[in-house]
């Protein structure tokens, strides 16, 4: 259980800096960095990782993902760094501590508000949540929370499995074969990191689509109005 629980390694005015917290702190400075160099000695591979973004979150969306990229695409890119870095000795991945994908999920929960207010305004959001009957608000309540605890138990589970099985195999064979399990378990938080943020994409697309669907109506019927004028 070592493994996965968070230790503290150091204390600044008197709060907790546990080894999950530094190390997302350091794989920060470290995608901050690399993304000055790449923008500044390759841009063009800054631009192909948002034209990538951009097609596989539309696709799921059914839209543009354009606008939504930058905070889609921060996810994916921390994640996927995570995993990356992980294989760095002294830089845990943050997702191994499970208040790191709890945190992720939640700050997506609230993404979903944000931009379903944002684009229909807070009374016509807090009235779609209980459409097509107010008897179904709970449930629709329930299935936000469902959506919550599956993204992080997802990402948890999936992380701290590859890691538990990387070090069950280290202590049982050379060193060889579990460095290639944790470049295996390296890519496989790739993939970890596209399901998070194609769930979130869904999530925001399908509030997204029901305000513009809203909207539509709404200037259909404000057209007919005109006409029958």
């Amino acid at each position: 259980m070592d493994a996965i629980t968070p230790n503290v390694v150091f204390q600044i005015f008197g709060m907790q800096i546990t080894d999950t917290v530094s190390s997302t702190w350091m794989i920060m400075v470290i995608m901050i960095l690399l993304a000055w160099w790449v923008g500044k000695k390759a841009p063009v591979v800054l631009e192909m990782i948002v034209d990538f973004l951009n097609d596989s979150l539309s696709d799921v969306m059914g839209m543009s993902a354009m606008p939504y990229v930058p905070f889609i695409g921060t996810f994916f890119l921390f994640i996927a760094a995570a995993n990356i870095f992980s294989l760095i000795p002294g830089i845990n991945n943050p997702a191994r501590d499970i208040n790191t994908p709890a945190a992720l999920a939640i700050t997506v929960a609230l993404s979903v508000y944000y931009f379903g207010i944002r684009s229909r305004g807070l009374w016509g959001y807090l009235k779609s949540l209980a459409e097509p009957v107010v008897v179904l608000l709970p449930f629709e309540l329930i299935g936000h929370f469902t959506r919550v605890l599956s993204l992080t138990l997802r990402l948890f589970g999936n992380v701290v499995s590859i890691e538990l099985i990387v070090a069950i195999i280290f202590s049982l064979l050379p060193a060889v074969l579990p460095s290639v399990m944790a470049v295996y378990g390296a890519a496989t938080g790739l993939i970890q990191a596209y399901i998070f943020s194609v769930l979130t994409a869904s999530y925001i697309g399908a509030g997204v689509a029901a305000n513009e669907e809203f909207a539509e109506k709404n200037l259909d019927k404000e057209q007919a109005e005109l006409v029958q004028a």
